[in-house]
């Protein structure tokens, strides 16, 4: 969740054509969450052509990917569907952990519980989920508070089309753990978004076009929002709620379906060397786990304390677990969430 988390479903071909006929390799990924630069440095050491489709939530991936999509070699899944698809038995061994380079990576961020060894995924990137604010029609807005009441003044504003990150907010706002399974806080986190959908006019990942044309006042959004208010800085301005927000973080999985399983390792590594994580990070303005690669990021990028929050920020950030099959009690609200609206 992300520079875009876009609903889009996009085919890049990254690789000059003399390569047609060479190796391959196919990603599938959150939409345009990753620099294709990176894409083409890998293709350029390796010779190998890479192809990038891209979904807007993991349970569409997942779905997909159960559904007998053949084709793809790699995944990008939260830490949550990291867990899940291990289960599921989804999930290649790369045994990733155990290369010299490994060393780059930051511990904390090995977060799947099904994988503490890092044998299975490499930890990608990781931010938040936030505010993205029309300057002119929201003012210096600082909170969730702040931007429910925008809906409640006839400003229109959006939320995510995300079971876990909406109904999430209302756990924030009760002072509950994101990860709840009690059913009395989950049915009021789902009271509260519903108490305050006056002028949510969707639920929808394309937000940030609206707030920018000023369609829209204010969106529960990405951290990667930070990449159009580099773009618009008059326009728009990115937040993380005073009461606290959301974290998120990716992992690079290879499928035990794919057809090119060396090829998807090769990347693996491949993005282990600091000054690719670093390239990725000047575009998509999110966060990295890679620790070499922090002194290489721009310096805009770096003291940015929406992207890299000081401590008493982070912590106010919570991230997703898996629920298992507690995750009916999200869906049930959640369809009376989306009838309420």
């Amino acid at each position: 969740m992300k520079m875009t988390h876009l609903a889009v479903t996009t085919a890049l071909v990254l690789a000059p054509l003399a390569a047609a006929a060479q190796e391959q390799l196919s990603l599938y990924n959150w939409g345009d969450y990753i620099n294709p630069e990176v894409l083409e440095a890998f293709t350029k050491e390796t010779g190998i052509e890479v192809t990038l489709d891209s979904y807007g939530s993991n349970e569409e991936m997942l779905a997909k990917i159960q559904a007998g999509a053949t084709g793809y070699d790699i995944v990008f899944p939260s830490v949550h569907m990291h867990d899940i698809m291990f289960q599921l038995g989804l999930l290649a061994k790369t045994d990733i952990g155990a290369s010299p380079d490994f060393k780059n990576i930051d511990p904390q961020f090995v977060r799947a519980k099904t994988d503490p060894n890092a044998e299975y995924c490499l930890p990608y990137a990781w931010g938040n989920v936030g505010i993205v604010y029309n300057k002119a029609l929201a003012g210096d807005i600082k909170s969730w508070k702040d931007f429910f009441a925008l809906g409640a003044e006839g400003k229109k504003i959006t939320l995510l089309d995300d079971l876990r990150e909406t109904i999430g907010i209302g756990l924030i706002m009760n002072g509950k753990s994101v990860n709840s399974t009690d059913p009395d806080e989950v049915t009021a986190a789902a009271d509260y978004i519903v108490e305050h959908l006056d002028g949510v006019t969707a639920f929808t990942y394309d937000s940030v076009p609206q707030v920018i044309s000023g369609d829209v006042a204010a969106a529960h959004w990405y951290v990667g929002a930070n990449l159009f208010v580099s773009e618009n800085p008059d326009t728009i301005g990115y937040i993380i709620p005073e009461e606290g927000a959301t974290m998120y973080q990716e992992d690079i999985c290879v499928l035990e379906s794919a057809p090119h399983k060396e090829n998807a390792k090769k990347f693996l590594e491949f993005y282990l060397k600091p000054e690719i994580a670093a390239l990725n990070v000047k575009q998509q303005m999110n966060g990295t786990p890679n620790v070499p690669a922090q002194k290489l990021i721009p310096e805009e990028i770096a003291s940015n304390g929406t992207i890299y929050p000081p401590q008493d920020v982070m912590d106010k950030l919570q991230i997703f677990e898996d629920l298992g099959r507690d995750l009916q009690l999200y869906n049930s609200e959640w369809t009376r969430i989306k009838t309420a609206q």
